[in-house]
C-alpha cells in the first residue's frame, strides 16, 4: 500500500491489476535497431529508434529500421518518442518513423541538435516536436513520469531512463559505461541509481554489448596518452577517421592537433553535422584559427595538417573510402600520410574495414588502428560495470537488451552471479510482449515486428522475393526471351531474340544462346498449336522448359524473363 501511495504522490495512477507491457520492436539478437514500448492500459511511450545496417545478403539495402507496424495500429496511445542518446543506432531511424508515428520526441540538447540535422535533411524538422530535457529532469507521459538520470557513454548527454508505471519502477541502462574522468561533464550518477535500487526497481533493461568482456572499459582519457604519442615528433599529415558521434574523441584530436601547431580539417557529411552541432551547444572547446576549411589543406606542410573523417567502418563511399580508392576530391593520400583508424569494427564490418586498410597501404600509406595502438576505448561498460549497474539498482527482475544472442546470454549470466534469482530473468525476442504484475514477469503474446528495409527513398518497398530475385540475378545472372505475336491469328511476328546479362557473353556462347533460341521457337510455337492464349501460362511454360535445357547444358539457373507481346 506504500508503494501505491508514493506512486499517487509522485503522480503515478495506482497499480489496477493491469499488466505493464514492455514490447521490444528492435537491439536484440542483433547491434543496432534498439527501439522498445512500453504500455500500460492506454498509454504507450518509446524508448529510441535506431537504425541497423544490412547484412552482407541484403543486396542493395541502405538501411534497416524497425518495423512499427504496431505503434502505428495504436497510434492514438503513443505519447512520446524518448531518446537516451544521440547514436545511430539509437536514433538513426527516426526520419523514417516519424512519418508513420509522428509523436513528441524528448532528448538531451546534443542528442537533439544532431536529430535535427537529420530532420532537415529529410524535410521533417517543422513538422516535428523536439523536446528538451536535460540528465535530472522529469517528464510527464500519461500514466508514467520519466526521469533522465546522466550515464557516461562514447557520445556526451548520454542518460538512462528510470520510468514510474502503476505496476512499479522500471529502468532503461541505455548505452553506458563507469568512466571516473571523463573528458567532460560529470561521472555517471551513481548517487541516484543507489536511490533508485532504495526504492525499489520492478526491472532493469540493461545493456549487453560488452557482457562478455571481463573487467572494465578503459577511460577516454586513455586515448589521449595514445594520441599524444602519436601526434609528437610526427612529420606527416595525420587523417583519423573515427565515429562522426564520438564528440569527446573529436575534441581530443583537436587539443592534440593544438598542442602540435596543426590546423584540423574535416571531411564527411555527419562528422561536420555532429561537429557544427557540438560547438554550437558548447559541448566543444575549440581554440581560435584550429580549424580551417578543407579546401585551405594544401596552403600547408604534411605535418601541419590533421584530417578528421568518417569512414572508421569501410562504408562504402564514405570519405576514409574515397581517399583511399582516390576518389575524393579534395585529399590524394600518399606515403607522406599516416591514417589512424580510433575505432573497433562493428561486428560484420571488420571485411570492409580490411579492404580500405589494403587500399590504403597500396598507396604508401601508413595505418595505424586498435590491434597495434591504443587508439580506441569502448564506450560501453564490461562485465565488472554491468555487475555493479545490477548490484546498485536491486532489481527484482532483470532483462538483458542492446546486443546478439551471446551478448543478452551473457549479461543475464552475470544477473545471477550477483544474485538475481534465475527465475526473475530472462532472454527477450523482438516483437515478443513481455508483462509485469508487481510480482511477475512472463513472455507470451507476440505483436507485428522485423526488419524494415530502407533502398534509396524507398522504405519498405524491397522485402523478401525482391531480395531473393537480387540474390539470383547476382548469383547467375538473366537471360530475357523477346517475342512478338498476334494470339487472335495464333502467328510469330518476331523473334525469338535473346538477351543475356549476367550469365554468358553471347559471342563466346553463340551456339548455346542459338540453342536457347531455337527452344523457344519450339515452345511458342507449339503453344498456338493447342491453342494456348494466356499470356501468363506461355511465360511459365517458357520459363520452366527453358531453365531445365539450360541447366542441363550449364549446371547453372540464370533467371529467366519472357517478354511476349500481343500486336
Amino acid at each position: 500500500m506504500a508503494k501505491n501511495k508514493n506512486k499517487q504522490q509522485n503522480g503515478v495512477k495506482a497499480y489496477t491489476g493491469s499488466k505493464l507491457k514492455v514490447i521490444p520492436l528492435g537491439g536484440l539478437g542483433e547491434v543496432g535497431r534498439n527501439m522498445t514500448a512500453v504500455e500500460f492500459e492506454n498509454d504507450i511511450i518509446v524508448i529510441d529508434c535506431g537504425l541497423g545496417f544490412p547484412d552482407d545478403d541484403m543486396l542493395g539495402i541502405d538501411l534497416v529500421i524497425p518495423d512499427v507496424s504496431y505503434l502505428q495500429k495504436n497510434i492514438e496511445k503513443v505519447r512520446a518518442i524518448l531518446l537516451t542518446h544521440g547514436h545511430e543506432d539509437h536514433i538513426g531511424a527516426l526520419p523514417y518513423i516519424l512519418r508513420t508515428v509522428n509523436v513528441p520526441v524528448y532528448g538531451t540538447p546534443l542528442t537533439l541538435g544532431i536529430l535535427n540535422y537529420k530532420l532537415i535533411e529529410h524535410g521533417l524538422e517543422k513538422t516535428t516536436s523536439l523536446r528538451r530535457i536535460h540528465a535530472g529532469d522529469t517528464v510527464r507521459l500519461g500514466v508514467f513520469n520519466a526521469e533522465y538520470i546522466r550515464v557516461n557513454h562514447s557520445i556526451a548527454d548520454s542518460c538512462a531512463i528510470a520510468i514510474d508505471t502503476p505496476v512499479g519502477k522500471i529502468l532503461f541502462t541505455g548505452d553506458f559505461k563507469i568512466d571516473l574522468t571523463p573528458i567532460s561533464g560529470e561521472p555517471i550518477n551513481f548517487a541516484r541509481l543507489g536511490e533508485l535500487g532504495n526504492e525499489g526497481i520492478l526491472a532493469l533493461f540493461c545493456e549487453s554489448t560488452n557482457a562478455e568482456r571481463p573487467g572494465y572499459t578503459m577511460s577516454e582519457k586513455y586515448v589521449g596518452k595514445s594520441l599524444d604519442n602519436i601526434f609528437r615528433g610526427c612529420n606527416k599529415r595525420i587523417i583519423i577517421a573515427t565515429f562522426s558521434s564520438n564528440v569527446h574523441r573529436v575534441q581530443q584530436i583537436i587539443d592534440y592537433s593544438h598542442k602540435y601547431g596543426r590546423k584540423v580539417a574535416v571531411t564527411g557529411r555527419s562528422m561536420l553535422n555532429v561537429l557544427t552541432a557540438a560547438n554550437e551547444m558548447g559541448y566543444m572547446d575549440i581554440p581560435a584559427n584550429t580549424l580551417i576549411d578543407l579546401n585551405e589543406i594544401k596552403r600547408f606542410k604534411p605535418e601541419e595538417i590533421t584530417i578528421v573523417t568518417t569512414g572508421s567502418q569501410g562504408e562504402p563511399m564514405s570519405a576514409l573510402y574515397r581517399m583511399a580508392y582516390a576518389e575524393h576530391d579534395k585529399v590524394q593520400v600518399s606515403d607522406s600520410d599516416l591514417v589512424v583508424i580510433s575505432a573497433s569494427a562493428i561486428p560484420g564490418n571488420e571485411k570492409l574495414i580490411t579492404k580500405i586498410i589494403n587500399e590504403l597501404l597500396k598507396r604508401g600509406v601508413q595505418v595505424l588502428n586498435d590491434s597495434v595502438a591504443d587508439v580506441h576505448v569502448s564506450g560501453h561498460g564490461c562485465a565488472e560495470e554491468l555487475k555493479l549497474m545490477q548490484v546498485l539498482t536491486k532489481p527484482k527482475f532483470f532483462v538483458p537488451i542492446h546486443g546478439e544472442y551471446k551478448h543478452l546470454k551473457a549479461n543475464v549470466d552475470l544477473a545471477h552471479e550477483v544474485g538475481i534469482d534465475s527465475k526473475h530473468t530472462l532472454i527477450p525476442d523482438v516483437g515478443h510482449v513481455i508483462e509485469f504484475t508487481p510480482d511477475t514477469m512472463e513472455m507470451n503474446e507476440v505483436v507485428q515486428s522485423g526488419k524494415v528495409l530502407v533502398d534509396g527513398f524507398g522504405v519498405g518497398d524491397v522485402g523478401n522475393i525482391v531480395l531473393r530475385d537480387r540474390r539470383h540475378l547476382g548469383q547467375d545472372g538473366l537471360i530475357v526471351v523477346v517475342a512478338s505475336a498476334n494470339f487472335d491469328e495464333k502467328l510469330l511476328l518476331a523473334g525469338p531474340d535473346i538477351v543475356s546479362r549476367g550469365f554468358v557473353y553471347v559471342r563466346e556462347a553463340e551456339e548455346l544462346m542459338e540453342s536457347v533460341r531455337s527452344l523457344a521457337l519450339e515452345i511458342l510455337e507449339d503453344c498456338f498449336e493447342r491453342d494456348m492464349t494466356d499470356w501468363n501460362e506461355i511465360k511459365n511454360k517458357l520459363r520452366d522448359e527453358l531453365t531445365s535445357f539450360i541447366y542441363s547444358r550449364t549446371k547453372r539457373k540464370p533467371m529467366i524473363l519472357p517478354v511476349i507481346m500481343n500486336i
